[in-house]
Formats: C-alpha cells, structure tokens, sequence
C-alpha cells in the first residue's frame, strides 16, 4: 500500500474510523505516514505518532474514569472519541467528518433533493431470563468469576508467571502478551455464555481438550503420568461429552471415535513442552487440573440441558411468530458467534419457520449468491431473476458479523441483535445494513413487484435481546473479568447498571444515537452556517475577495463586564519547491499552511484557541454596530502576547526557521 499511495493524493472513507481504540486511526494514517513517527513534525509539530495517540488515549480514560486509575487497553467508540479528537490539530487537519444530519441540512440550504434515508424506530427490547435457560450453571459461573483469581489460572497460557529465572530476564512485552490472551479467553467465555448455550458448551470443549493436550504433553514423571491418567478416568463422562458434542458440530460417528482421539499427534506437536529448568511445571500442572475440575463442572450441567430449557431461544421464535412483520417479511439476524448461528437456524427450522438460510465465516457457498437470494433489489437482481435461476429467495438471513459492515441488504426492514452488545460501534455497524441510504428507483421497482411492502419501506425497526433479570450480573462479571468500562452503557443507556425497558422513554439512546450520526457536531454547523451566511448575501465571496490584507473591528462582548481580543493568523507550513538549479528547497508558505482562531481574555489573563469556544463570542450580524473600547496600547501588548504564544508553541513545534513568522488575517476587540 505505501507504494500505491506513494505521490499520491489520497482520499480514504469509512464511516468507522474508530472501532475499538484511538490506534485505529493511528494505524490507517499510518498507510500514508509509511509509520514514520515523526512524519508530521514539522506540519503540525507532532515528533512522534504513537506518543501523540497514546496521549490522546490518555485524555480519553481520564474522560470515561475521572481521576480513577484507567485501562490502557480501553475500549471505546466514536462518541467517546469525539470530545477527545474535536481538538485535535492532527484530526482537524486529516479528517473531514459529515453526519447524516449535516448531508441533509446541507442538501436543504442548496434547495436540492434530499437524500433518501428511511424512518428509524426506537429500539425494541426482547426481554428473557438467563436463570430459566442455564440453572444452577449461571450461579456456579458467578462463583468461579467471584473468586480472588476468577475462573481459570489458565496456567499454559501465561508460564512467565511461574518463572524460575531472575525477574529481569522477563521480556515486559511478552509477558504483558500472556496476560492479555488469560484475560482474553476469561472474557469470551462470559460472552459466549451469554450468546448462546451451544455456544458456551464449545467453548469448554475446547478449552477442556487444550488443557488436557498441554497436560499430556508436559506430564514426565511417573506420578504426574498417573495423576493425569486417573483424572481422565474419573472424569470419563465429561470426556465422552465433549467427543459427542464436536462430532455434532463438526460431523462424523461419535460411536467410531474413542476418547483419546480428542488429543491427536498433530495437537500434541503444537503443544510447547515447557523446560523444568526455566518454569515451576509442576505448580503449572496443578493448575492446569483446577481448571479442567471447573470446566468438566461446568459440562456436568450442560449435560443437563435441553433447547426446551432456552429461554432465549424460545423468546426469538416467540418474536418471528407474533409480530405481525416479522412473520411475513424479510429480518435479519446477528450474533457474533457461528456456533450461537447454526444452533439458532436448526432451532428455527424445527420450529417451522421457512424461508432461512445462515452464513459465517466458514460458509463456502458464493456470498455473492447468499446476499442476493435475501436483498435481490439492492444487489442488482430481484425475485423474478431469482425464480428464473432457480434460486430460492430467502427471508430469514441468520449471520455473523461477517456481514456486518459495507454490504447493502435495504430489502430488509427489520433486524435482530440476538447477543449483548459491548462495543456501539459493532451495534451500529449491523444496524447499517438495512438502515442505509436509499435507491428511489429501486425502492419503485421493488413495489411494483411487492405492493404488500408499501407500509413497511423507508421505515426502520430493530430488536435488541437484553436479560433484564440478570443484566446486573453480567455488568459486573464483566467488568470483574475484563477490567474495562462497558461500552454497552452508551448503547443500550445503561449508566452504570441503569437498564433501558421497553417502558422507558428511550432518552439516553436517542442521545446516543444522535451523537453517533444522527445530529451535526459543533464544527459541522460552523460549516452549514458558514454556508447559509453565503446563500443569504449572495455577494459575500466577492466582498471578503476585495478586503485588504488585514482586517481589524470591534464589537460588545456578549457577556457585560467582560473583555477580549479575538485573533486569526494564517500559520505558514514547508512546502517543496523547484529553483531554476533543480535542486528542490523547502518554501514556508501561508498556502501550504492553515489558519487557526485566538481569543485573549483580559479578565483571566489567558489565551484561547479552541474555534468551538470562541464561535460564540465573535459571531455578527450586518446589523451588528461596531464597537470600541480598549485602548491602543493595551491591544498592541496584546498582539505581541500572541504572536510570542505562536512563536513558542506552533512555530516551536514545527522547528520553523528564523524570519518565518504568523501572518495576522483578522482581528476584534470585545469590550
């Protein structure tokens, strides 16, 4: 990519910038910075690209935590983000932001035809019990987690703890490494928990043949042999279990496999078998037997289980059954796990709903074929093509999160989050596959060919499964296991343990909402202002072309007994130049540069430079009178006060050479 990019001016879109952290902006820069940290030292005066982000990241968890001690592995989401990168000079300058809102109101002052976007509803909550499908397994998984070292040690994943050598010999990176996969496997077993009982029960299948793979390769001695081959016999049942349920998922006869095969040659080979000399293995397997004692518990229980049991399960046939659209029309259906999927799809069939089909990421038919057979009209095609091709169409779409992000299936009105969502940027990302811009000359087509689709198009419904119930416990199990502030809180407007009900009034989502993409942001509306000031006074362009160099007025302040002076300055910045020698020189050029905003206040003695904190304060009318009233010297020891702020911060920053100086454009008195 650094090639393709190399020379080039390059425009990069995503309505996702951000999904997990700050660095996912850092990283796509990076495709044009060539990962040169100080690729914009002397533009913006920014030494190194990570520190900047890593302070940025910063500034975010001292937002989300106060003055509580933070994550550095914090999650976050757009929102968030913001109020971390409105201020941003690195941002401001590489980023150009357009909501929803801001395209529409943008489209009403130029009088053009407004972008079809459909009517999105408020969300709707499927409430169900997590006690009445799992049991007594919910409250012993409550208990493991509650412990001072929660569910498992998972010992093989993370032997630096049981280090042997000297602490200084401990590489920090790779240490830090094993603790982030501990705490990421602990993570994913509690949501995978609350995904789906399929799902939980593979995830301790697997776990349980890693265990027993790392436990069979490093058992040596003649006692940790034996102790190895009596807790297989003893927990023969739980063994049994897992090679039935595999052979379920993944095909074969259970009754042709015998319980050893679950550990095979090709396992034991990408086992590491860890040096007695270097590690405590004995201590490593002792814990390693803890932790299958946990999950062979665990399978106990799930033994026990039945889809009759699920509660969850039975809520969303309830849903496809009962609501008078989604029995008849086209939903989609997302879960962020393929076992939690194909479980639900086989449910669903038994229950008699037709027309589904699932994909994953392991689906091999054409996902071409898959997406058209759901969103004929939106994928260039329709049901009369499909019917011609022999293709089915299909009107329950089960998916992963493999379709979650860029694909058009607006032949869908309707849409199901079926797992608990930690991450609004996930959240929305799904939402928009049917909550898109719209076609007009599709949406015709489309009802021509289905007039019984009439009431329900440019009109948006989701559904979001949330255990209201046990809700309390799964914040905090997560919060215990992760160390990490719960995004969902934004995205449900769950504030602290605060759930969003069907009966409430939706407030804190329709905030949210509208913070993500659905109200302008404050540099947005400087802009569509900017815009309706030159629709209004068609001749403004022209006059501003024809001021002089420099422009100096004054105006009240808006707030009595105050006083200020407001600044703009265009910053110069180095551009390539061409001499008639050939050799190319670095210019300094107000061109090549950018402009920024000052405020002195009198009162605080202080200099601001935020634009969204002076906007309000310099605005005028042509009706505006002009207005004096500092004294000349005190706005020339003003000036001189900014243009040495300038010198020591930005021209500091950028290393700019001597004589390269601001160039004042603008100024006002506030008095």
């Amino acid at each position: 990519f650094f090639d393709i990019a190399d020379g080039k001016t390059l425009y990069m879109l995503t309505a996702t910038p951000i999904n997990n952290r700050l660095i996912d902006l850092q990283h796509m820069i990076e495709l044009f910075s060539r990962r040169k940290a100080d690729y914009f030292k002397t533009t913006l005066g920014i030494h190194s690209l990570p520190g900047h982000f890593r302070k940025m990241e910063n500034e975010l968890e001292r937002i989300i935590f106060g003055d509580a001690e933070g994550d550095s592995g914090i999650e976050t989401n757009t929102v968030e983000a913001e109020k971390v990168l409105l201020n941003d000079d690195l941002f401001r300058s590489l980023v150009v932001q357009r909501s929803r809102a801001y395209v529409k109101a943008s489209q009403l002052q130029h009088g053009v035809a407004l972008t079809l976007f459909p009517k999105r509803e408020d969300p709707k909550v499927v409430a169900y019990s997590i006690k009445k499908t799992y049991g007594r397994l919910l409250t012993m998984l409550e208990d493991a987690f509650s412990k001072e070292n929660p569910l498992f040690s998972l010992a093989m994943y993370y032997p630096l703890a049981y280090y042997q050598g000297p602490d200084e010999s401990i590489d920090p990176l790779l240490e830090g490494r094993q603790k982030e996969v501990v705490g990421l496997i602990r993570t994913q077993f509690l949501k995978r928990f609350e995904s789906s009982v399929y799902a939980f029960g593979l995830s301790c299948n697997s776990l349980l043949i890693k265990l027993l793979a790392f436990a069979t390769k490093n058992s040596k001695t003649k006692s940790e042999i034996n102790r190895l081959e009596r807790w297989k016999a003893q927990h023969d049942e739980s063994i049994c279990y897992v090679r039935e349920q595999r052979n379920d998922y993944f095909g074969g006869d259970s009754d042709e496999v015998d319980e050893d095969d679950l550990i095979t040659e090709e396992m034991l080979e990408d086992v590491e078998e860890l040096s007695r000399d270097d590690y405590e293995v004995d201590e490593i397997l002792m814990e390693t037997f803890l932790d299958m004692d946990q999950i062979s518990e665990f399978l106990k229980e799930l033994k026990k289980f039945k889809p009759s049991h699920d509660d969850k399960q039975r809520a969303l046939i309830r849903l496809l059954k009962s609501d008078a659209v989604l029995k008849k029309h086209k939903v989609m259906i997302f879960t962020e796990y393929m076992a939690t999927a194909r479980y639900l799809k086989q449910q669903m069939m038994e229950a008699g709903i037709e027309g589904i089909d699932e994909v994953d990421s392991t689906t091999s038919r054409d996902r071409g074929d898959i997406l058209r057979q759901f969103s004929p009209y939106y994928n260039d095609s329709s049901s009369e093509e499909l019917a011609k091709e022999g293709l089915d169409e299909t009107r329950v779409l089960i998916a992963t999160d493999v379709l979650s992000e860029g694909l058009n299936l607006q032949d869908a009105t309707r849409l199901i989050n079926y797992d608990l969502h930690w991450n609004p940027v996930r959240l929305m990302q799904r939402i928009g596959r049917v909550d898109r811009r719209l076609n007009p000359e599709i949406e015709e087509r489309l009802l021509f060919d289905h007039p019984e689709q009439r009431s329900i198009r440019r009109n948006v419904a989701y559904w979001n499964f949330l255990p209201p119930d046990e809700l309390d416990i799964l914040l905090h199990l997560y919060q215990r296991v992760s160390h990490k502030t719960l995004r969902i809180s934004k995205t449900f407007g769950i504030e602290g343990k605060k759930l969003l009900t069907p009966e409430d009034d939706y407030e804190a989502l329709k905030d949210f909402t509208h913070a993500y993409e659905g109200a302008t942001s404050i540099l947005e509306d400087m802009h569509l202002e900017y815009q309706q000031l030159l629709k209004d006074y068609p001749d403004l362009a022209e006059r501003l072309s024809l001021l002089p160099g420099r422009v100096f007025s004054g105006k009240a302040h808006p707030k009595a007994e105050s006083k200020a002076v407001f600044f703009c300055y265009a910053l110069p910045a180095p551009g390539k130049a061409t001499g008639q020698d050939q050799y190319t020189t670095e210019m300094w050029t107000e061109e090549k540069g950018t402009t920024r905003w000052y405020l002195y206040d009198l009162e605080k003695e202080r200099i601001i430079e935020e634009p969204t904190d002076i906007i309000a304060l310099i605005r005028s009318k042509p009706e505006t009178p002009r207005q004096r009233a500092i004294s000349d010297k005190t706005l020339s020891e003003i000036r001189t006060s900014i243009e040495k702020h300038i010198k020591n911060t930005y021209l500091k920053k950028v290393q700019a050479p001597i004589g390269v100086k601001a160039i004042l454009k603008a100024w006002m008195e506030l008095g």
